[in-house]
């Protein structure tokens, strides 16, 4: 249940980063939007997708990213994190675009870094209001 929670929680995540920043958006196959009956399901279905493999690549790739890249997040406070947690989204997107449901994300700089603050943001509120029940 708490993984199911987590797609949630990042799918709901990335939907606020794409409707605020306008580099970022969801696309999807025609064929996926006849096979699910509508624009809006294959949305819904595009951003779960998408909450699903950007939990996956934080789960593998992040922690041997954050471990090579502690020298640098070190000297500069801690604000690299930002940068390695761009990458990952970068990453996502760039996983994304073989499938039919596609993160797309125009520029790293801003669009993806921006991103990763928003998504960042969200998140936390959301673990305020729904707590993780396997910690306490």
């Amino acid at each position: 249940m708490s993984f199911l929670l987590r797609v949630l929680v990042n799918a709901l995540a990335i939907w606020v980063a794409a409707w605020i920043l306008p580099g970022m958006g969801i696309a999807a196959d025609p064929s996926v939007v006849s096979a699910v009956g509508g624009e809006t399901a294959a949305s819904v279905l595009a951003y779960l997708f998408t909450g699903l493999l950007f939990g996956v690549v934080n789960a593998v790739v992040r922690p041997v990213l954050t471990i090579l890249s502690l020298p640098i997040t070190c000297l500069t406070l801690g604000l690299f994190a930002v940068v390695v947690n761009a990458a990952m989204l970068w990453l996502t997107s760039w996983l994304s675009s073989f499938t039919p449901l596609r993160l797309e994300i125009d520029s790293f700089l801003w669009t993806a870094v921006l991103a990763t603050l928003i998504i960042g943001a969200v998140s936390l509120v959301m673990g305020w209001i729904v707590p993780d029940r396997g910690r306490g």
